[in-house]
């Protein structure tokens, strides 16, 4: 089953639109619905931007969702299209750690993901040292997961090792 989780206001007619389409998709989902005006970390954040819906721990949409869109999404996307060394960290970021044999192959590493994540203009964390990288990628702006993050890390993932 798929989790579904709306970002939403009391009376947003966006969000019920919203509601709607994921329940008319066709996909099992198991739903929550969280009221960002009971949070104020979630009022800075998303402001008047609603509905947020997150599928899987990931922003998938923002504001409209069609059926078909929806269930496209969740046939297609979503983490399945990651490998599996991607860990998902607080429904937050994604994080994956790389073992080399030594620096300069962690290094060139390093450097292929930098020349992804320019022409992206999608930039991760990385942390580099000896035999190992550590990427972080996440969505700066929304301070969470959005969909180019899944991108970025898929691009990532066909970087020869």
């Amino acid at each position: 089953m798929t989790r579904v989780t709306f970002y939403t206001r009391r009376n947003c007619h966006l969000c019920d639109v919203a509601k709607e389409a994921v329940r008319g998709s066709g996909v099992p989902v198991d739903i929550t619905e969280i009221d960002i005006d009971t949070d104020a970390k979630l009022v800075k954040r998303y402001g008047n931007d609603v509905p947020i819906i997150v599928v899987d721990g990931v922003e998938a949409f923002r504001h409209r969702v069609k059926p078909d869109e929806f269930a496209a999404y969740v046939r297609e996307g979503g983490r399945e299209q990651l490998n599996g060394a991607w860990k998902v960290v607080d429904e937050h970021h994604l994080e994956r750690e790389l073992r080399f044999p030594d620096f300069a192959q962690a290094l060139a590493f390093t450097n292929a993901v930098g020349a992804i994540a320019e022409e992206q203009q999608h930039h991760p964390d990385i942390y580099l040292t000896w035999g190992k990288v550590r990427i972080a990628v996440w969505t700066h702006d929304v301070d969470g997961l959005t969909r180019k993050d899944l991108d970025l890390a898929a691009k990532i993932d066909r970087i020869p090792v």
